[in-house]
């Protein structure tokens, strides 16, 4: 396995609100695990609602004695969305803060992804497709058939979000598994990335890219479209490392 990632402030922001957490080595029960959030709130509370909830997860699931990947995961979240809640709550200044969080750890053949909000992963094979489903008013409206994935990009509302972790006493979360093949890989992006690269430009440079240089050239073409948001990356490269057997 290889993974790399980067983040960004972009061209436009005072301060990087998103975070990343990558480790190929164990985390208690989990082979492995990577993490992407992107915080929410005024001055300082949007960079600590990421950061902490990330530390939250973290330190939840090393202590987690399940060996159910979904489970640990879904503890962890928990713990993150109680806990931000609960500074929110304490402190003035991060009133109302949150985060998107997206997860995920790959056993075996396969990937187990949880997310909550509209930080994206997906899965690059022939074509990228994207594997989470966005939590805000705009992706709800597509759903619907209010609004074409076209109209939706460029939708002044689309920053709006359904679900964060840390705003509600519970919080929903998406899982989803995927069976994974030789040759793919996994994105895993805050809307930094999304909303300002297109889905053709990110495969073309996820197929063409060196392995080490990928993240960081995908980071460069969110800034180089405008980069009105921070910007976070992690390319996952589940089966390079393997020997093919004859």
């Amino acid at each position: 396995m290889k993974v790399f990632s980067a983040t960004d402030i972009g061209q436009k922001r005072q301060m990087n609100q998103d975070y990343i957490y990558t480790s190929v080595e164990p985390v208690g029960n989990l082979p492995n695990l990577f993490v992407v959030a992107d915080g929410m709130g005024g001055h300082n509370a949007g960079d600590f609602a990421s950061r902490c909830s990330v530390s939250v997860l973290v330190d939840t699931v090393k202590k987690d004695k399940n060996f159910n990947p979904v489970k640990i995961i879904r503890s962890g979240i928990e713990e993150a969305n109680r806990e931000i809640l609960a500074q929110s709550r304490q402190n003035e200044t991060m009133a109302g803060m949150g985060t998107t969080m997206v997860a995920a750890t790959v056993v075996g053949g396969y990937a187990y992804v949880a997310n909550v909000g509209d930080s994206r992963l997906y899965l690059a094979r022939e074509v990228l497709r994207q594997i989470t489903q966005d939590h805000s008013l705009v992706a709800e409206m597509v759903r619907l058939g209010e609004l074409s994935p076209e109209e939706a990009r460029n939708h002044p509302d689309k920053n709006i979000i359904t679900r964060a972790v840390g705003t509600a006493e519970d919080v929903k979360i998406d899982f989803f598994d995927i069976k994974l093949e030789p040759g793919d890989q996994l994105l895993m992006c805050s809307d930094g990335l999304s909303n300002m690269v297109s889905d053709r430009d990110i495969l073309e440079i996820l197929r063409t890219g060196p392995g080490e240089n990928k993240a960081q050239e995908l980071v460069d073409q969110a800034n180089a479209n405008g980069g009105k948001d921070n910007i976070a990356v992690i390319v996952i490269e589940p089966f390079t490392n393997e020997v093919k057997e004859c």
